[in-house]
């Protein structure tokens, strides 16, 4: 394909300013504990026979109705979790120096971001979110504590890091991240106070980039939407700002903005990227779909087909991946088809081997594809 072609050509003349470049990336922080609901337990430890299905959970839950049921959660592995984290730690494998605020830890931060925290001379503002995930072979549930998440405010930002040192950290940013709207409930706030206090009085940065990612706003209203895409839209006066959907939030945002549903071909796509950019009015919207990317920039639309995985390893944090590589590649100057590419291999490239990839690594990755085209 030419576009991969392209994109590798791309990615040579301009791979190598990854490290001069920098990164904010905010505001969640969630700790994900991977857990197995026991069917029976024969001995200590792992001796036990899972519930297999979700539907089987759900017979079990729904058969103590009236009565009362103790279902076991054995915990496989506790990790980092949370768009921001996960979206940042991809960053930081692309080469640029990132910097990261967000809910790791109150008193402390929490074991799991420990060495991310280091590596992105983190500021934690809160504790972080707890999610239990009850894995199953046909799906999973997730469970959610958030209470901590409230204190994610712009005030508890400065209260956690001075106002001087923030001005700063933001004014170095070539690409200035702000993800997971939905869980932040005070988020919407913080945006505008940002825009207040924060980006008027920052110097001028020719090529300053922001992005984000409502993350499944299907919980919150249609009123909490249209306030902060309106706030998102404001961020264009200090920056170019690209807001990033899979299918499902894109097709949330287009009924929002009071559009019809359409289907989800490479047309359909484009028509609802180019109306959300329009209607935003802001730089960039990209849509990402599992099986193939689009984007609308004022200079046009722009398609590309992914490298669909049948088998991956692992699925959660793919959306974060691709948000990563799409920024990444717009800070570097690769064209939007290039954008959509690098974008779509790292997601690829992260769902085959469940690491995050350097921007070698996704040359070579798109180099195999490339081949078996």
């Amino acid at each position: 394909m030419d576009y991969l072609e392209k994109t590798l050509k791309e990615l040579a003349d301009k791979a190598a300013s990854a490290s001069s470049r920098h990164a904010v990336v905010g505001f969640d922080g969630f700790v994900d504990k991977i857990v197995h609901p026991v069917d029976q337990r024969f001995g200590p430890g792992d001796d036990y026979q899972a519930i297999e299905t979700i539907a089987e959970f759900g017979s079990r839950i729904s058969a103590a109705a009236g009565k009362s049921a103790n279902i076991e959660m054995y915990q496989e592995m506790e990790k980092l979790g949370g768009n921001g984290p996960i979206m940042a730690n991809a960053v930081l494998s692309a080469g640029f120096q990132t910097r990261y605020i967000g809910a790791l830890g109150k008193l402390a931060i929490h074991p799991v971001f420990e060495e991310f925290a280091k590596k992105t001379e983190a500021v934690s503002i809160t504790d972080p979110g707890i999610t239990t995930a009850a894995e199953f072979k046909d799906g999973k549930i997730m469970l959610g504590n958030m209470a901590a998440l409230d204190e994610v405010t712009y005030p508890n930002m400065v209260a956690a890091m001075g106002e001087g040192p923030l001005l700063d950290m933001f004014s170095r940013a070539d690409l200035i991240a702000m993800v997971n709207w939905t869980m932040l409930p005070y988020l919407t706030n913080a945006f505008n106070d940002l825009l207040e206090k924060v980006f008027p009085n920052l110097g001028p940065h020719e090529n300053r980039r922001f992005f984000f990612d409502l993350a499944d706003p299907a919980k919150r209203s249609e009123g909490d939407i249209r306030t902060v895409i309106k706030i998102i839209s404001r961020y264009q006066a200090h920056g170019a700002v690209t807001l990033g959907l899979n299918l499902s939030e894109a097709q949330q945002i287009f009924k929002v903005l009071s559009h019809s549903k359409v289907g989800t071909d490479e047309r359909d796509l484009k028509l609802m990227a180019q109306t959300i950019r329009q209607e935003l009015d802001i730089s960039c919207v990209v849509v990402h779909p599992t099986r193939c990317a689009a984007c609308a920039t004022r200079d046009g639309l722009y398609f590309v087909e992914g490298p669909y995985c049948e088998h991956p390893k692992i699925t959660t944090g793919a959306g974060d991946h691709f948000n990563a590589g799409f920024c990444v590649s717009q800070v570097l100057g690769l064209s939007p088809e290039a954008c959509l590419t690098v974008a779509v291999s790292f997601s690829g490239s992260y769902v085959r081997t469940a690491k995050s990839p350097s921007l070698s690594d996704v040359a070579n990755f798109i180099h195999g594809w490339a081949s078996h085209e």
